[in-house]
């Protein structure tokens, strides 16, 4: 590791240093991408020993770990900086207000990609609908590249000379630094108050997610969601998503006189619901956004559907994971908070309702301080039987308890979830119980029983497959 004196006279050897601001994943992407550009490159990173430091390549001579360094910064001709990383650090800014640019990773890899872009942001449902574009390419026979805040870093994705079409989930973090992305198709799947902590308030956040339709030669845009719909041309194609009919040309639902829902573009119906793996309204809005981007972006609508049949979601986000005796099985283990459970009971209450069906649902583990109450409503409304699990479990259904919870719902203390398996087969028994579907969807996180969500949600589908199995 070079000394900062070493650092000052190498800086005066020439212009044009790239500095790395922040070593995470995206970090170490950029600095392989750059030192094989021939650029001279620094990282700086708070921690004092960062753990893929020695993964670093050679190449790159200046490290300064222990804290951002704000006279490197103010050396560099260009910053670039990890989305962990907040615009309003000290260092970074006194950079920004003296002119140096600061962008991100995708800006690096929006100038260099050669191929179309999807790109795909919101509060919600960004990694289902990029990996469900993803595949959808894939199933067309189109070399495609899945990455940006999904796991893979953007830039890795240039590694690969013979792709046709880049599918990028883009978080508001690194969206607030692209400048001109120039999508093929861009879209705001939702929008609801997240980072505020980081973006100051609803509109910080909101400009920073609509950057996405910055040059964009089409966009997708959710009819439920006013915040979704971006300022552009009105000559710009577009097509738009919805839970209603939608007008010519574009995706919604229609349901039948029978109360079967379809896919439907424009009067057509393209797809039974019962037919998707995936279930729940929500997931309903995801698959037609997947299929209003894959449109736009040249994909065949046939191979399309025939995706959707196949996709079962991502492990552990509202899942699903078999039948047994009757009642569907999901397994939303990542669902570590109020507002994602909230989510899953109405996503897949509403798929269930008008077949006079309830959800049995599973709570518990540790609460970290939220007040459940909030999930009254919602359990009022979809749920007829609560389990309850993990150490705060008698605490959760005293704050259910406390906010008028309907005496239609029956709640049980489990306290694991091989007691919870036992008592669900007790319930189902009735008739009474309405139970069509059984959601483990904590809200808590998993620490006090598991290593984590995966652990938990993987435990939960053997529990599945034994009772599948009469074991």
């Amino acid at each position: 590791m070079t000394t900062l004196n070493a650092t000052e006279t190498l800086l005066h050897k020439g212009s044009g240093l790239q500095v790395v601001v922040g070593l995470g994943q995206s970090g170490l992407s950029v600095a392989n991408y750059l030192t094989k550009q021939g650029y001279r490159v620094a990282v700086t990173d708070n921690q004092s020993q960062p753990a893929l430091a020695d993964q670093l390549p050679a190449a790159v001579d200046i490290r300064q770990f222990g804290a951002i360094d704000a006279e490197l910064l103010q050396q560099a001709a260009r910053i670039i900086i990890s989305p962990g990383i907040s615009l309003d650090t000290d260092a970074v800014a006194a950079a920004r207000r003296a002119n140096i640019p600061v962008v991100s990773d995708i800006q690096l890899f929006c100038e260099a990609c050669t191929v179309p872009i999807v790109a795909i942001t919101g509060s919600n449902a960004k990694s289902t609908v990029t990996t469900l574009v993803g595949q959808m390419a894939a199933d067309a026979g189109v070399n495609v590249g899945v990455g940006g805040n999904i796991g893979v870093p953007a830039l890795t994705l240039l590694a690969n000379p013979n792709m046709q079409l880049a599918v990028l989930e883009l978080s508001s973090f690194q969206l607030e630094t692209v400048s001109n992305l120039g999508a093929q198709v861009a879209t705001v799947l939702n929008m609801s108050p997240d980072h505020l902590d980081r973006h100051g308030d609803m509109l910080g956040y909101h400009q920073a997610k609509h950057r996405i339709f910055q040059g964009a030669k089409s966009v997708v845009i959710n009819r439920e969601d006013a915040l979704t719909r971006p300022l552009v041309a009105d000559n710009l194609p577009r097509l738009s998503t919805g839970i209603h009919a939608p007008d010519k040309g574009h995706y919604g639902l229609i349901t039948d006189p029978e109360r079967q829902i379809y896919l439907a573009r424009g009067t057509e119906r393209l797809l039974s619901a019962d037919k998707l793996p995936i279930k729940g309204r929500h997931n309903l809005l995801n698959a037609q956004a997947a299929l209003a981007l894959g449109e736009l972006a040249g994909l065949p609508l046939d191979s399309m559907l025939n995706t959707l049949q196949q996709f079962t979601g991502l492990e552990h986000r509202c899942q699903y994971v078999a039948t047994a005796a009757g009642i569907d099985y999901f397994n939303d283990s990542k669902g570590t908070n109020i507002g994602s459970t909230m989510a899953a009971i109405e996503g897949l209450g509403a798929v269930y309702a008008p077949k006079d069906g309830k959800l049995l649902l599973i709570l518990g583990g540790q609460g970290k301080g939220q007040q459940f109450g909030e999930l009254t409503p919602f359990i009022n409304q979809y749920v007829s039987q609560v389990l309850f699990i993990g150490e705060d479990a008698k605490q959760i259904e005293q704050h259910l308890r406390a906010a008028k919870l309907s005496d239609e719902v029956a709640l049980h203390q489990c306290q694991t979830l091989e007691n919870a398996f036992a008592t669900i087969q007790q319930v189902t028994i009735s008739s009474l119980s309405q139970v069509q579907a059984v959601l483990l969807s904590p809200a808590c996180a998993s620490f006090d029983q598991f290593s984590g969500y995966a652990a938990r949600g993987e435990h939960f589908s053997q529990l599945v497959s034994q009772l599948e199995k009469g074991i």
